[in-house]
């Protein structure tokens, strides 16, 4: 009897040996889960902190983007603005540039079909030339007129007929007759100063194309310019000589001129 229950005394202190044995050893594998698990979850924070990262600069990038396409974009509007400004102005420049240029050749044709028809006029009492991109024609009074007088000669109606000739093949061209005086004051019964002989000179001159030679009055001005815009100085009777003059200026009528210097419009 003895001997049964030590055997079983014994089998139970095996029994319990192991069930603690058992316990202990999966405490064991407990806590090294446990272990695991704690470095996991660091793993998994720090994941989690590394995809918040990647999100905030994702974001970042693509705002980025946004705003490179968007200045990308106005860039590009503003080149093809900057491209069609410089396209208009060579338009306008090569335009400007072949109007000059038919502009001068006009003013060389008016100055060598002018010349030929006064070919047998003394040059001292016509000059021809080209001054400031228009045609002038200087006539001396003593060719025009007797002294003191806006009465005009047999002779200068001649020159006028022959200039009318050529100026009536070009009714694009307007016409301005400017009287000129010396520096001696000129005073009598028909002339009050010089201001009065070179506007009344003037006046006798585009009375003549208009009537006459039927050169369009539209087309004509006559101004007085007294002594105060001369030649040569009054200092010898040659230089006062030079100085009293009518001169028919040739120019382009204002609208056409105008038009001649308009810029294209420029985008902002």
């Amino acid at each position: 009897m003895n001997k049964i229950t030590g055997v079983i005394a014994a089998a139970v202190v095996l029994l319990i040996a192991g069930v603690y044995g058992t316990y202990a050893y999966h405490q064991k594998e407990i806590a090294t889960l446990k272990t695991q698990l704690v470095a996991r979850n660091g793993q998994v924070s720090q994941y989690e902190s590394q995809i918040g990262n990647l999100q905030t600069t994702n974001t970042n990038l693509l705002q980025r983007m946004e705003d490179l396409s968007i200045i990308g974009k106005t860039g590009a509007e503003s080149i093809n603005k900057s491209l069609d400004n410089i396209s208009k102005q060579y338009d306008y420049i090569e335009n400007l540039s072949t109007k000059i240029q038919s502009k001068d050749s006009l003013n060389l044709a008016l100055v060598m079909n002018i010349k030929r028809s006064l070919v047998d006029i003394n040059d001292d009492d016509v000059q021809v030339e080209v001054k400031g991109g228009v045609v002038y024609v200087s006539i001396s009074d003593k060719l025009l007129y007797k002294s003191g007088s806006s009465k005009l000669t047999d002779k200068a109606k001649e020159v006028l007929g022959k200039i009318a000739t050529v100026v009536n093949d070009h009714e694009e061209l307007n016409i301005l007759v400017e009287g000129h005086t010396d520096d001696v004051p000129m005073a009598n019964n028909c002339m009050a100063d010089n201001w009065d002989l070179s506007v009344k000179r003037a006046t006798s001159v585009v009375r003549v194309l208009q009537q006459e030679y039927f050169v369009s009055p539209e087309r004509l001005t006559a101004a007085g310019r007294s002594e105060f815009l001369p030649k040569e100085m009054n200092t010898t009777p040659e230089g006062r000589a030079a100085n009293r003059r009518t001169e028919i200026v040739i120019t382009p009528r204002l609208d056409q001129f105008f038009q001649l210097l308009e810029a294209p419009l420029i985008a902002d």
